[in-house]
């Protein structure tokens, strides 16, 4: 495996959001990925893409329903999905890091059975359990795949769907399925890039932001300084670190200039580390 043979630091980037749709924010994060990559690090990419998700339902005649963050999905929303994640984004981020000189591969959890989901069901106020359709948790990482695109040089960008062991595609949260992968590949550093400097004491100010976390700290700050989005991110942290990664990081994807600081200068003041 690619961490016997000393080579260069793996540093897996879930990327997503709202920056995904800005041009200009995508190209210079982009530059930085491949600047990493050109400079010996080996770079995975996991992707969401709420909002293209959105646009296709939309344009499809489908009304989305959310339950407990999640949005039920059944077989026709499932079909949209897939074409938002796998042929919208993931499309466009292997095109824009081929066009930099990089070789980047397009994947979702579904090739070389990279990922195994089981299904998810919402637990209501009245702990009732809720069917959300084609929804899923990871049960399984196998990283074969992704050691071998590393090992010959290229950029592995992974969308957030995987198959389960009954056999129905499943639509998986972005950030866990970043956090899983970091965790089961033992990457050096795992980057959540969102569009907020970090995790902050007192949102929205900015001046607030937690710098250090350790992980044993993140579930009595939930509710208060963790809420909303921040809840799957931290998560996602906690349990890639808990796998073997090195480190997190909450980073702001909307400053691409800090993805290198972070990774190639290590500053500690950039986003928030979570160990």
């Amino acid at each position: 495996m690619l961490k016997d043979k000393n080579i260069e630091k793996i540093v897996v980037i879930k990327y997503g959001g709202n920056a995904m749709q800005e041009e200009n924010l995508t190209v210079q994060l982009i530059e930085n990925i491949v600047k990493l990559h050109n400079d010996g690090y080996k770079v995975v990419i996991v992707h969401g893409g709420g909002p293209f998700i959105k646009n296709q339902l939309e344009l499809a005649g489908i009304k989305s329903e959310f339950i407990g963050g999640h949005r039920k999905t059944d077989s026709k929303s499932m079909k949209h999905i897939e074409m938002a994640l796998k042929g919208e984004v993931n499309g466009m981020l292997v095109r824009e890091i081929n066009n930099l000189g990089a070789r980047a591969v397009g994947l979702s959890g579904k090739d070389g059975a990279l990922a195994v989901s089981n299904k998810r069901y919402h637990t209501d106020e009245n702990n009732k359990s809720i069917d959300l359709g084609q929804v899923g948790d990871i049960h399984n990482i196998s990283p074969e795949i992704i050691y071998l695109l590393l090992e010959n040089n290229f950029i592995p960008v992974v969308a957030s769907i995987a198959t389960g062991e009954d056999g129905i595609d499943y639509n998986i949260n972005a950030d866990m399925f970043a956090g899983h992968l970091a965790g089961a590949i033992k990457a050096d550093e795992f980057i959540m890039l969102t569009d907020v400097d970090g995790l902050l004491e007192n949102p929205p100010d900015e001046s607030s932001l937690i710098n250090e976390l350790p992980i044993n700290k993140i579930e009595e700050l939930k509710g208060s300084v963790i809420t909303g989005g921040m809840i799957p991110k931290t998560e996602a942290c906690k349990i890639a670190v808990e796998l073997g990664t090195g480190k997190a990081r909450i980073l702001n994807g909307t400053k691409p200039d800090l993805l290198i600081d972070a990774v190639e200068n290590n500053n500690s003041a950039a986003g928030t580390k979570i160990f």
